[in-house]
């Protein structure tokens, strides 16, 4: 029986996607690109027919562009949206702004790859004298400093969005609720991990394109269906016309921290 159907969405692209830069927490804004694959995004869901009543996102402002668009394509304009810092990005430490091919090329692919993709070795981290230091910023006023990561791994941003999903997430669906999930290639890994069961080797494989929807329908166990057309081993299947077009997407995350070739 099927009783819920998450989305969860990947923010699209970024003006330091475009510029290959680690981003993590620092707040940027969506290109022309990004804009149109939010639209792209909302137009394929409502294609597919789906429906929300709430819909939630990170407190930076491509999610929160993204999730607007989403639902402005989708005529959904009047759905709750809730914020949570929890869906926010991995934090990338010391490596936020810095260009990955440019990294790659100084410190070498493996090291850049296990920085980016171990599932528990963070990059280096960052305090207060950094250019992108997010302490101190209004949106997370309310939070005890204990709680603002000055790095993380993929195994610490789940160690937050996992919790979020049992406690918010989780609950809203038990209660009937149908939920738009925007939040961030790494967080959204994380989330994926947990509900399918991914281990911590193949989960670090796994690329996520931007702005490309990921429709999970469940069992009345909250477990979640293998949908037709799934791809990578996830139950959850894309929700886009061109597939094609998606699996480049993919390989195109794939390549970031690739050193230049001069």
């Amino acid at each position: 029986m099927v009783i819920q159907i998450p989305a969860p969405c990947p923010s699209s692209q970024s003006t330091w996607n475009l510029e290959n830069r680690f981003t993590g927490w620092v707040d940027v804004p969506l290109t022309a690109q990004g804009v149109e694959e939010a639209k792209r995004a909302g137009k394929a869901l409502k294609k597919e027919g789906l429906e929300f009543d709430v819909a939630y996102s990170s407190v930076l402002r491509r999610a929160i562009k993204t999730c607007w668009t989403v639902l402005d394509e989708t005529e959904q304009h009047f759905v709750p949206h809730l914020q949570d810092w929890r869906l926010n990005e991995r934090h990338y430490g010391a490596l936020q702004g810095l260009d990955k091919a440019e990294t790659a090329a100084k410190h070498g692919e493996e090291k850049v790859t296990l920085w980016r993709r171990s599932y528990d070795i963070p990059p280096p981290a960052y305090d207060s004298k950094h250019p992108f230091y997010t302490g101190g910023e209004r949106r997370y006023a309310d939070l005890p400093a204990s709680a603002l990561p000055l790095t993380e791994s993929t195994l610490t941003c789940g160690e937050r969005v996992v919790p979020f999903w049992e406690k918010v997430l989780k609950p809203a669906m038990q209660s009937g609720k149908r939920l738009l999930v925007v939040a961030h290639g790494n967080s959204l890994r994380a989330l994926i991990k947990h509900i399918d069961g991914f281990s911590n080797e193949a989960i670090i494989k796994l690329n996520v394109p931007t702005g490309v929807p990921l429709l999970y329908e469940f069992d009345s166990n909250y477990r979640p269906i293998k949908q037709a057309g799934a791809m990578d081993g996830l139950s959850g299947r894309y929700v886009a016309e061109d597939l094609a077009k998606i699996a480049a997407e993919i390989q195109a995350v794939a390549n970031q921290a690739k050193a230049k070739v001069k």
